[in-house]
């Protein structure tokens, strides 16, 4: 189908504005230089600046290249995502634009997008811009900082309810060694981790939806989209946790002050449903009041930071040293170095388990990327200070705490020793004036690093100040994850890969709040809320989030080895192979911790990833799967090229001419059934229009329509003068090393016996190429022709069916229309026989002639579908009467070799009959037009004839092809005979010699296959082996 461009005269040439750098200019330049960073860079104005190029700042900063006025110089927004922000879309001229202008001569400047530079194009440009200009209010979304969007933001999360409620007793339980081993462990997952979120966030602009969004654009949506939903979840988890931490400190206060509401498991889930909510009306109060709580939070807690440590060097009072605490001591110290398990959590890696949670705070401020003013830079430089800075406090407090208050503690001011105190004691309590034995071996203290989670309140220089800080840390951690939850949600939801949730994508505001979302993981938090255990959340959360860092840390690594040229992050301080470390380790720890949560999380990725696999979303994000997909398939290309070609790894790589696919869907599903999963098929249109062109938009669509099919299959289209060059052309150009055609296919010609000579002569010309250049050929035939046009109301390749007129105003280009006609084409799937199951009919294979095997690899390929899988496969073969049973034998015999699935041999005796006389009349009056008639002509012009038409056929050829022409005849009788309720049809493709006339041999392959209702094909390979019975 050819694809032509009407041209469009420019208009009112003479309105344009001249270009900035016209010869006709008098004026001198004058150059001013302007730094930026190191550069210095040189810009050239002229003092006086026409009206016309200052209609905004925006087109004046798009400056025309010296070299054309319709050229533009160098600029940020032809790079931009513009549809991504909700911006007009602006390019660059395209080449078919500037080509048009010198055509043309060139008329203006053309600075406002990719218009073809006419003057209304330009004047819409200078309204658009009058709208959109300076006097327009509008309103901006609040953006933040690296400091207040991130650094803020990732410690308040990572100090959370586990630094203030559960660290000093996992120090008691792991000693002040292990529980070091342990954070540090949490910080190198979280450091190789923020390496890596650092180098993906600065390979471009990061956009809303933090983790997810760099996961699903660097690796693609099968792990993005899964990873989007586990990370919303986790995040959503992550809310229940702090909540309840929050909830377990206002009961104890409850206790304490004897005001308990109902019980103790009750009274947390009361107190964590109020607070949640209230949370989640400040969420939806918008970004820039979450954002001034979270500042007011960290002050709160930065005040009960410095009121903990002043409190440790306070001298201890009775009342403190009953509970255990004595200020820094030594030999405190050294007790609490080494670990005591105790309980049923006893053990290193439930400790770890429980601690990670504090650690899963760094992703704060990469979840609201879309909120920050600079991504790329914000992101690494607030997320590893949040973490250099959160990491100290944990090891300070931990040994602090370690080397001040005793394990154990019975809080009773009656176990003081006096003075003369003689009997024999053990504890290092004795040495310190107190005597715990008692409730240390009976385990009724209730004090001490072991037995009270309030341990850091107790040590306190004001006991309320850490209150206050318990609050701020477990609210704001709450408050952080409830924001960053639906945030990442509403991401995931845009992007229309998972059905029915794209109704909690909807925003709302200037900052595009996602209050749906919010709703939803308000109620996933409070199910969790209602369990009231922090021991059992925590590591739910510790898994979900380690899966997480895992795919990250991943996703950093694959980046990088794929050798992309698009990947070139500014943040150079990482490695690929610590993204793999981090990767490993994080799945590790995932199944050391909580081997059944792992087998969850996993459970629920592995679903989301097949369900994405199995959909597969029209999107397109340059992810490094893709560029992972060309690095393998160029070096097993490559790879192939060396190895030599074997009869036991041969494919059927076809060259389709299908013209525009579209046209004719039979022709390419029945080549897709065949060489799908198995072999190389590339469809082939070829452009024999003058004014056709080949474009790449026409491509697309072609091969979204075969893609809709689920034809696997290249499409390729080429300008050629005649279908015979085109033909030939591509058989020697189209395919890559081994990946080449070995089969040229092409659709019978129904018309050729309305068509002129010549077109016979191309036709058959291209069969007699692809013998000559050692390729087979395949010739399929169907009762009601393979073109569709007519159904698709569209226009069709002359090369395939050139007598049939083609409307002149069907032939304007798609690039010049405004309605995309191509659409229409890609969506239309037309159901043709060979999507249809079969049932159990018969393939028919005449083998006539000894192609080494192609005539029977065929059916056998179509046999291992879906729908030809019932059929039965009969061969026909050539035989005599006398040697018949002897010749079948044989035949299945070598069938049986080949090892292929035949149902019964049948030896035609009769085909050496002749043919009856009204079938050889009819040959006769098929050729009959195309014939020289000699006899009426003289010799001066008989040889003319034959020189200026050598597809005609002479007397004497018609003499000489006689009994080759009548055995033909002959052999379509008995093909009707013997297939009239066949599936398919295969016939054995003669090889004509060199002077046989195109008419003759066109009429023959007429002959052949005429007369069926079913499908033929007439098959030819190209005589060398491709079935073999040996082993090597």
């Amino acid at each position: 189908m050819g694809h032509h461009f009407s041209k469009r005269r420019l208009a009112g040439a003479d309105n344009l504005p001249p270009g900035r750098f016209s010869a006709s200019e008098e004026v001198l330049p004058h150059y001013s230089s302007y730094s930026s960073g190191s550069e210095t860079a040189i810009t050239m104005e002229t003092p006086t600046r026409r009206t016309s190029e200052v209609l905004n700042s925006r087109q004046d900063n798009r400056r025309p290249s010296i070299y054309s006025t319709m050229d533009a110089m160098p600029h940020l927004e032809f790079y931009a995502n513009a549809t991504a922000t909700g911006r007009i879309r602006r390019s660059r001229p395209s080449l078919e634009t500037l080509r048009k202008v010198y055509d043309d001569g060139e008329s203006g400047s053309n600075t406002c997008g990719s218009s073809t530079g006419s003057v209304s194009a330009l004047q819409e440009c200078g309204k658009e811009s009058e709208e959109n200009g300076p006097g327009e209010k509008t309103f901006q979304p609040v953006r933040f900082g690296w400091v207040t969007g991130v650094m803020i933001r990732c410690m308040l999360n990572i100090w959370g309810v586990i630094l203030f409620l559960r660290l000093s007793w996992i120090t008691s339980q792991a000693g002040i060694l292990l529980t070091w081993l342990i954070i540090l462990m949490s910080v190198l997952v979280t450091s190789i981790t923020a390496l890596s979120v650092s180098a993906i966030s600065t390979n471009g602009r990061v956009s809303s939806g933090g983790a997810y969004f760099m996961i699903s654009r660097t690796l693609g949506p099968e792990l993005g989209g899964p990873i989007g939903v586990v990370f919303s979840f986790a995040n959503a988890l992550a809310c229940a946790l702090n909540t309840v931490g929050f909830s377990e400190t206002v009961r104890d206060l409850l206790i304490e002050y004897d005001s308990q509401m109902v019980d103790s498991i009750n009274d947390v889930r009361i107190i964590g449903s109020i607070t949640v909510t209230m949370l989640l009306l400040i969420s939806l109060a918008g970004m820039e009041w979450e954002s001034k709580t979270q500042i007011l939070f960290f002050l709160v807690l930065m005040v009960s930071f410095v009121n903990y440590f002043v409190g440790t060097v306070i001298p201890a009072t009775p009342q403190k040293q009953s509970i255990g605490f004595f200020s820094y001591r030594s030999e405190i110290f050294l007790e609490n170095l080494l670990p005591d398990w105790r309980g049923p959590d006893g053990n290193f890696f439930r400790m770890f388990a429980i601690f990670f949670p504090s650690a899963i705070g760094i992703l704060a401020g990469a979840n609201i990327s879309g909120d920050l003013k600079e991504p790329e830079i914000a992101i690494p430089r607030g997320t590893l200070m949040a973490i250099f800075c959160t990491t100290i406090s944990y090891l300070a407090i931990s040994s602090t705490v370690g080397a001040c208050v005793l394990r154990d503690a019975s809080g009773n001011m009656n176990d003081s020793l006096p003075l003369n105190f003689t009997e024999a004691c053990d504890s290092l309590s004795c040495s310190l004036g107190w005597n715990f034995t008692e409730c240390e071996q009976s385990g009724s203290c209730t004090f001490g690093l072991s037995n009270n989670f309030q341990v850091l309140i107790q040590v306190s220089g004001f006991g309320p100040l850490i209150y206050a800080g318990i609050f701020a840390a477990t609210l704001s951690s709450a408050l952080a994850f409830l924001v960053s939850a639906p945030k990442v949600f509403q991401c995931l939801c845009k992007d229309n890969i998972y059905p029915y949730i794209g109704f909690f994508g909807k925003g709302y505001g200037k900052n595009n709040e996602p209050l749906r979302a919010y709703l939803l993981c308000y109620i996933i938090a409070m199910c969790f809320i209602l369990i009231a255990e922090l021991n059992v959340i925590a590591p739910l959360i510790s898994n979900f989030f380690l899966c997480s860092y895992a795919l990250i840390n991943f996703s950093c690594f694959h980046a990088s080895i794929t050798n992309s040229p698009g990947w070139r992050p500014s943040f150079r301080y990482y490695s690929p192979w610590t993204g793999l470390f981090g990767a490993v380790i994080s799945v590790v720890l995932m199944f050391l911790l909580t081997w059944w949560a792992a087998l969850i999380a996993f459970g629920l990725i592995i679903f989301l990833f097949g369900y994405v696999t199995y959909k597969k979303p029209e999107v397109n994000w340059g992810s490094s799967v893709q560029a992972s997909t060309y690095n393998m398939a160029l070096s097993y290309s490559v790879s192939l090229a060396g190895i030599e070609d074997h009869v036991k790894n041969y494919r059927p790589q076809c060259l389709v001419l299908t013209g525009p696919p579209t046209l004719r869907p039979a022709l390419v599903d029945f080549v897709g059934s065949f060489t799908k999963n198995v072999s190389l098929m590339i469809c082939g249109d070829i452009l024999m229009d003058e004014k056709s062109v080949v474009s790449q938009r026409n491509t697309n669509d072609m091969i979204k329509w075969l893609n809709q099919r689920k034809v696997r299959s290249f499409y390729t289209s080429f300008k050629a003068s005649s279908l015979r060059d085109g033909a030939r052309h591509l058989l020697q150009a189209s395919g890559l090393g081994k990946l080449k055609p070995n089969i040229l296919v092409v659709g019978f010609k129904m018309n050729w016996q309305e068509s002129s000579g010549q077109d016979i002569e191309d036709y058959i010309n291209t069969i007699y190429d692809s013998f000559d250049s050692n390729h087979g050929v395949c010739v399929l035939r169907m009762m009601d022709g393979l073109d569709v046009r007519d159904e698709l109301q569209t226009e069709v390749n002359q090369a395939f069916e050139i007598d049939e007129a083609i409307e002149s105003d069907q032939q304007n280009s798609d690039a010049d229309s405004d309605v995309d006609n191509t659409k229409n084409t890609a969506s239309d799937q037309i159901k043709t026989v060979f999507q249809n199951k079969q049932g159990k009919k018969t393939i028919d294979v005449y083998w006539i002639s000894d192609d080494g095997g192609l005539t029977l690899l065929v059916p056998y390929l179509l046999t291992r579908r879906k729908c030809w899988r019932r059929c039965k496969v009969r061969v026909f073969i050539i035989g005599e009467q006398q040697t018949m049973e002897n010749d079948r034998k044989e035949m299945m015999t070598l069938l049986q070799r080949f090892r292929l699935d035949v149902h019964d041999v049948i030896v035609m005796t009769d085909s050496e009959r002749p043919s009856l006389p009204k079938n050889t009349r009819v040959f006769e009056e098929k050729v009959a037009p195309f014939r020289l008639n000699e006899a009426q002509l003289d010799e001066r012009t008989a040889q003319q004839q034959r020189t200026e038409c050598p597809w005609k056929i002479t007397d004497k050829e018609m003499d000489a092809l006689r009994l080759k022409s009548e055995r033909k005849v002959r052999l379509n009788e008995i093909i009707r005979r013997n297939s009239k309720h066949a599936a398919l049809v295969l016939v054995s493709l003669p090889v004509p010699q060199a002077d046989c006339p195109s008419c003759l041999y066109m009429a023959w392959l007429d002959t052949l296959s005429c007369g069926l209702h079913c499908p033929v094909l007439l098959i030819r390979g190209n005589q060398q082996n491709v079935l073999t019975f040996y082993c090597q």
